[in-house]
């Protein structure tokens, strides 16, 4: 049995504090007396025989044989003879970030074997996801023979039959879920076909990620046929930054080779050869190097606002372009799409979060209203689950009571196979997705059937993943030790981001000396400990919350713990420490 960190078995916001590497009577589970960046590796999972491996991630140290996955060698063959023969190709993307990463990976790749390749994003409020018949169609009429999707196709079974029929060959790169049956393509390159062997162990790629390992494969290929005698042989690691990009914004899991996509990635990022991506750096404000936070939370949404609420093609062009200019126009212009998404997220969300609460005790929650803008319901959609602490399904439904939804789940509940036995069963027009995320499509009239049938599969899942929740923390420190010291110190554990989450600390024990809100309902404070330094602290959109109420309320005569991320405050004239606090609990 777990012995709580410095005791704390209910905190503030009714959770236990645990050692993120887990303990067995208060003991540390598997730790020696490592150093700090070996306990933070242990801690999340990775073989000691391995520390050294993740420690520094390298492509070469984590790259597999991209031939290990199912239809990867056809794929590559079939680029391979369009290279060489110039034959025209059109890239078929998702108007995501990680559609978008994808695609001009593919474009910037076979530009720089000689071709120049066509794109083409459907447009999300009049086409919807995925390849459509009438889409494949037009391409092939234009004089393309082959098509790639990418992010996309898993479930077009009808759309790829249409083309198979018309003599066109589709590649789908992809990673989301895949049924037993298989649709009509030339090959279909997804490490979640459930046909998968080996591959199947790097199902938390993203598809920017499988689209990299079709570039290793289509390179190898033209090498063997010497294709490059008279030729430069393309970089494919000058492109990482794209792939990293793709990666983090698409939260896939940063273990295994995500890890060395982010880690190398970042680096060339810095380099800003890209010009598209210096523009939206500059657009962005960022005047460091872009850290994987940044890819998350600055970069990853403006790209993402040109499909949500403006034009679904921007993010491929402003990754594709060669023209400073044309870069700089296009970057404004995502920078300026993506303070009209935060406005229309606003709104909608304050009216998803009312619906939510007329839900009572339903394990997850389903919320669907008319006049809501579908590009937006993703971002609710993680918003609600993070506030509710379960899965969370927000559809938008259209004059004609058509639902077009988004859901985000919790760890430890697969979202994306209940959606997919929703569809087997009737439940849904259209819906795929996978285990963290999922997308439908809803008839009229058919959501609160959908709610009973998600509530039924996966009630006691959820119920399972909540009562499994605590706070992992992966060291406790006096106030004293917040420092940027220990934040660049547990930063060289990164990079962080799903599946490989941020260090957590506790500080402490404190006294809460001076507290407010501040901006959109954050929770500011200034604390003191007993060694009498004193530090600032963040919680973010907590004023309304029993720890924003807390530490609002808690006066100099309590002490508390606070638990949350170190991070460093480089506003001022001299960088400082402040924590961003998650939790707290009573010390006295």
């Amino acid at each position: 049995m777990r012995t709580p960190v410095l005791n704390v078995a209910r905190s503030i916001l009714g959770q236990p504090w645990h050692w993120r590497g887990g303990t067995v009577d208060g003991i540390d589970a598997g730790f020696e007396a490592d150093d700090l960046i070996t306990q933070l590796l242990l801690a999340r999972g990775c073989p000691r025989e391995a520390v050294e491996l993740h420690r520094l991630p390298t492509i070469r140290g984590f790259m597999p044989d991209p031939s290990i996955f199912r239809d990867m060698d056809e794929a590559a063959a079939r680029l391979a003879d369009a290279v060489e023969h110039g034959e025209p190709v059109t890239i078929f993307g998702d108007y995501d970030v990680d559609g978008a990463t994808s695609a001009a990976l593919l474009i910037r790749l076979l530009r720089g074997l000689g071709l120049n390749p066509g794109f083409y994003i459907p447009d999300r409020l009049m086409e919807g996801y995925g390849p459509s018949g009438e889409a494949l169609l037009k391409i092939g009429e234009g004089g393309t023979r082959l098509i790639v999707t990418v992010d996309c196709g898993a479930q077009a079974f009808e759309a790829l039959k249409l083309a198979s029929d018309a003599g066109i060959d589709v590649i789908v790169v992809d990673h989301h879920k895949c049924a037993a049956e298989l649709p009509r393509t030339f090959a279909l390159v997804n490490p979640n076909r459930l046909d998968e062997g080996e591959g199947a162990a790097h199902g938390h790629l993203a598809a920017v990620g499988v689209a990299f390992l079709l570039g290793a494969a289509l390179l190898r290929v033209l090498r063997a046929r010497n294709f490059f005698a008279t030729r430069a042989e393309p970089k494919l690691i000058d492109l990482l930054d794209i792939v990293a990009l793709g990666t983090v914004a698409d939260v896939a899991s940063l273990r295994g080779l995500n890890r060395a996509f982010v880690a190398q990635g970042i680096k060339v990022m810095a380099g800003r050869r890209n010009i598209g991506l210096a523009a939206l750096i500059e657009a962005s404000r960022l005047e460091r190097a872009p850290t994987c936070t940044d890819l998350g939370f600055a970069l990853g949404p403006r790209i993402n606002a040109g499909g949500r609420v403006g034009k679904s093609d921007l993010g491929v062009r402003l990754l594709t372009t060669e023209d400073r200019d044309e870069a700089r126009t296009i970057a404004a212009e995502l920078d300026r799409l993506n303070e009209e998404r935060r406005a229309i997220e606003k709104a909608v969300q304050e009216e998803a979060e009312t619906l939510s609460g007329s839900q009572g005790n339903r394990s997850v929650a389903v919320v669907a209203a008319g006049g809501w803008h579908p590009g937006v319901i993703g971002i609710v959609a993680g918003r609600l689950k993070e506030k509710l602490g379960r899965p969370a399904l927000v559809i938008a439904l259209d004059k004609d009571g058509v639902g077009k939804g988004s859901g985000r789940s919790i760890g430890g509940v697969d979202l994306g196979a209940a959606i997919l036995a929703a569809k087997d069963m009737g439940l849904l027009v259209a819906g795929g997705g996978h285990a963290m995320a999922a997308g439908v499509t809803v008839a009229p009239g058919g959501v609160d059937a959908l709610a009973d049938f998600l509530e039924e599969r996966l009630a006691s899942d959820v119920a399972r993943a909540r009562d499994d929740r605590a706070l992992l923390l992966d060291a406790v420190v006096a106030p004293g030790g917040v420092t940027p010291s220990l934040v660049e110190a547990l930063e060289a554990g990164g990079p962080y981001g799903a599946g490989w989450p941020a260090p957590r600390i506790a500080a402490g024990a404190v006294r809460v000396i001076k507290a407010d809100v501040v901006g959109q309902g954050h929770v500011r404070t200034i604390v003191s400990g007993r060694d009498g330094r004193s530090i600032k602290t963040i919680a973010f959109r907590a004023a309304d919350s029993a720890l924003g109420q807390a530490l609002l309320g808690a006066g100099p005569d309590r002490t508390l713990w606070i638990a949350g991320r170190p991070k460093v405050d480089d506003w001022g004239s001299r960088p400082a420490a402040e924590l961003h606090v998650e939790d707290a609990a009573w010390a006295d």
